[in-house]
């Protein structure tokens, strides 16, 4: 499998001077890196977890996948030294006086479970605030296990393992991007850092690849889920947060957990495009304005369409929403689609979108030949 760092960073960053940390962290900008718009497997939110690593003497190694950005403290010490935002290792050492070097294989390990089984697109190392003390270099390894492994049971030797990152040289205080190029559906990672180090933040950037098997054994589910492979094709604006806040699992637990847009001063209204996991027949919806008080859109209306090409239906007809409510509707009629969009008028937000209903046949199996492609 092939990857890029997009762009590369490599070398110590300046040690910290005082003022705002973040004013020399390496980053490619605020447009961020090509794969940021696909979901992030590894969030929390989704039931992420790190789940063993062989060593976090400094920072803990659950650090890794808080969904907030790093913080820095200069003068935050513990019982161990400086205590940082991430996973960091003690210093690797040599075998004797004579060789005290680390060889050139040693190495530390964490590993991850993905929160959703996906295609992974891109994949970030943050090794913000990490200055002297980052890796030298980093791999990432992936694999395919069904059900919930152990730690022993995914390091031992029956698991083959792919390599979704090969070992690369990355940068201190720098958000190390690569783009993965790997057709398969992976459910576990193992994070390698060379020899040793501190990582901040890890981001598993991709496409969830739902089990198929489980989706019809539910019957009836969210169609629009982030968690069962729904995803956002686009948004009018993203001002104040991602429209694909919308659909992730839960209900919304403060105001930017859900989609708000800027105010608009025009006569045109806010919207989210989305594709469903695959063909659907929707019978029920819920328009979730949760913490959304003072900033709730006004009206909102559902449309669907079948087919990249086919024409949008209205199924849910211009609405009043009311503020920090959940709002429930049972559809007249089944509405048969691969994309639904929602339209806010005229801005303002929601919390979360719910789309419920069940697979056509169609949509099944070829949600099943897909599955197959990719190894599930």
């Amino acid at each position: 499998m092939s990857s890029s760092s997009l762009p590369s960073y490599t070398g110590d960053a300046s040690p910290y001077g005082g003022g705002d940390p973040y004013a020399d962290y390496r980053t490619p900008g605020p447009s961020g890196f090509s794969f940021t718009q696909y979901a992030d497997l590894a969030d929390r939110r989704l039931g992420a977890g790190v789940i063993a690593a062989n060593d976090e003497f400094f920072a803990e190694r659950e650090n890794l996948l808080k969904p907030e950005a790093a913080e820095f403290d200069p003068e935050h010490f513990g019982h161990k030294g400086k205590i940082m935002d991430g996973w960091e290792t003690r210093r690797r050492r040599g075998v004797s006086a004579g060789q005290p070097h680390p060889t050139d294989e040693d190495h530390d390990w964490a590993l991850i479970r993905l929160g959703a089984p996906g295609v992974v697109r891109g994949i970030v190392v943050d090794t913000a605030h990490f200055r002297g003390n980052y890796p030298q270099a980093v791999s990432v390894e992936g694999t395919s296990v069904a059900g919930s492994p152990s730690p022993e049971e995914l390091l031992s030797g029956d698991v083959k393992w792919t390599t979704l990152v090969p070992r690369t040289a990355v940068g201190g205080h720098a958000a190390n991007g690569f783009a993965v190029d790997a057709e398969q559906r992976f459910t576990h990672l193992r994070v390698n850092q060379h020899p040793d180090g501190g990582i901040a933040r890890l981001r598993v950037y991709g496409e969830v690849a739902p089990d198929p098997a489980w989706l019809a054994a539910l019957s009836t589910f969210d169609l629009v889920a982030l968690e069962n492979g729904g995803q956002v094709e686009d948004a009018s604006d993203r001002f104040y947060s991602p429209a694909t806040n919308t659909i992730q699992p839960g209900r919304s637990h403060k105001m930017d957990d859900g989609w708000e847009t800027r105010r608009r001063r025009d006569k045109g209204n806010d919207w989210i495009r989305y594709q469903l996991v695959e063909q659907s027949e929707i019978r029920a919806v819920e328009i979730d304005t949760a913490y959304l008080k003072g900033n709730s859109a006004g009206w909102a209306a559902l449309s669907v369409r079948d087919g990249e090409s086919g024409e949008w239906r209205e199924v849910l007809p211009r609405t009043r929403l009311q503020p920090d409510t959940n709002h429930r509707f049972v559809l007249d009629a089944p509405a048969v689609g691969t994309h639904a969009r929602i339209d806010i008028y005229p801005d303002g937000g929601i919390s979360r979108l719910r789309l419920f209903g069940s697979l056509t046949d169609q949509g099944a199996a070829r949600l099943a030949a897909r599955h197959q492609e990719l190894g599930g």
